[in-house]
């Protein structure tokens, strides 16, 4: 029995046995190998730094996530030849053994639909957008953009997972957690990953566990930034109770704490509760003053867009990213869900694009203005494409399916080369042809601007060493400035 409460409870009155001290006794000293592991990857960590690591390029992220899906060919991926195929059959060899979802696996029939859009080539670079996007089109020679993005993922549970944490199944870390184990934060005041999602928005559910830590410490999750009095739940200090109180009561607990730490060595989760009690009170001084826009100009509202007065649409999130950004803080991850265009994809896109294309260019363009751009990597994408085929049947209001072989994204700043265009896909849109770029290349590129060497950031965990590209990753050395 009290061999059950030393375990429950970590500590033994009786005779001042720490939990430590319990796992070195019990099982002939198996629990105390477990905490070795624990320990071991705590020195992994501060190891890091001593291997030979790359000259980074960039110091932090902002990554505009379009959760649901956006639709390739109807953005940034030109292919006229739907269009002249317009209501034909997609023909068998291009589709080839591919896998297709239950929602158009059972089709008759699979008509190719060509796009709605009317296409141009903008900048210097040439690159072919939408009519969707004629904010995003003034800075084309900007961005690099991969058109040969692919996933193994075709639904978006998995396919979403895979693009924020590098595996299908839930239980890794996300790649902000990532970034803060590897390079820990810019500013002690602030959270090193923070993560935003769009208000009143439907579409697929997005969940903590997306920026979660995994099997890393808690203290690298990422901290969610709400619309409204409380951007941060439970940082204020409850009705009676003022800061000189809450100072003296985090000093007596950390007393204690440390108490017990001297008793017993080193203890991770201990450390970590310290240290999110000691950055949760002073969070209360400084997301206030981060938060507050009402000091921003009247043109730089007019730059995000009308939207961007309003706490927690896409517009003011971008803003409140650029804020961020300029205080050091290392991730930055907003989801804007909203792209699963299975149906009524002419009106949905153009929705989506009216609440987003605005406010992602002047993200671009006020950091550049800055002088921020040169060391901040922009990211805007999803997390697989869609079908070239219509789902259900063909009409004016036609949807599209799930497509994992070939999506588009882009990237800025941060050392990416500006105005390129990577990779490119079939005249169908159905298949990668030139230079595919895995999901596990985009975040070893991604590391490797960070000064990461993707193959030396790993963490044991249950007697193997993790790493967020897993065992794959190849650097996508041209589009490298």
């Amino acid at each position: 029995m009290n061999l059950q409460r030393q375990l429950c409870t970590g500590f033994d009155n009786s005779n001042n046995m720490s939990r430590r001290s319990v796992l070195q006794q019990f099982g002939m000293g198996l629990g105390s190998l477990a905490l070795a592991d624990i320990l071991a990857s705590k020195q992994a960590d501060a190891a890091l730094s001593q291997l030979d690591q790359p000259q980074p390029t960039a110091k932090r992220v902002i990554y505009l996530f379009q959760s649901g899906g956006p639709s390739q060919m109807d953005l940034y991926d030109y292919k006229p030849l739907l269009n002249q195929r317009h209501g034909q059959q997609l023909p068998p060899e291009v589709r080839g053994n591919q896998r297709l979802t239950g929602m158009s696996g059972n089709q008759a029939s699979l008509p190719l639909v060509g796009s709605p859009f009317a296409f141009k080539q903008y900048g210097n670079s040439g690159a072919w957008l939408s009519d969707r996007l004629p904010h995003i089109a003034d800075i084309a020679d900007d961005l690099c953009f991969i058109k040969s993005m692919h996933t193994p993922a075709i639904n978006h549970g998995p396919g979403v997972t895979f693009m924020q944490t590098g595996g299908q199944f839930p239980g890794r870390p996300s790649m902000g957690a990532w970034l803060d184990y590897g390079l820990g934060t810019e500013n002690q005041n602030l959270p090193s990953f923070v993560v935003m999602v769009t208000k009143d928005k439907g579409g697929q559910p997005l969940v903590s566990r997306l920026w979660g830590s995994g099997f890393l410490p808690s203290k690298h999750q990422g901290v969610r930034f709400r619309a409204g009095k409380e951007p941060v739940l439970y940082v204020n200090n409850p009705d009676g109770l003022d800061s000189g109180s809450k100072r003296r009561m985090l000093d007596a607990l950390q007393q204690l704490h440390r108490s017990q730490l001297a008793g017993g060595g080193p203890d991770p989760i201990l450390e970590t509760q310290i240290a999110q009690h000691e950055l949760a009170f002073r969070m209360q001084s400084s997301i206030p003053e981060v938060t507050d826009v009402s000091s921003e100009p009247e043109h730089v509202f007019d730059m995000y867009g009308k939207d961007s007065r309003t706490p927690g649409t896409f517009a003011a999130n971008c803003l409140l990213a650029r804020r961020l950004c300029e205080q050091g803080v290392r991730f930055i991850q907003l989801y804007h869900p909203g792209w699963d265009q299975h149906g009524g994809l002419p009106g949905g896109i153009s929705k989506q694009c009216q609440e987003t294309d605005q406010a992602s260019a002047a993200l671009v363009l006020d950091l550049k203005q800055r002088g921020l751009l040169e060391d901040t990597i922009v990211i805007w994408g999803g997390e697989f494409g869609r079908t070239n085929y219509c789902q259900g049947h063909l009409s004016a209001n036609f949807g599209r399916d799930h497509h994992p072989r070939c999506f588009s994204m882009w990237l800025a700043g941060g050392g990416i080369k500006p105005g390129i265009t990577y990779g490119e896909t079939d005249e169908w849109c159905y298949n990668v042809a030139t230079d595919p770029v895995s999901v596990h290349d985009l975040h070893a590129t991604l590391l490797h601007q960070l000064g990461i060497n993707h193959k030396q950031l790993t963490y044991r965990y249950q007697g193997r060493r993790f790493r967020l590209t897993d065992v794959e990753g190849e650097l996508i050395e041209t589009i490298l400035a």
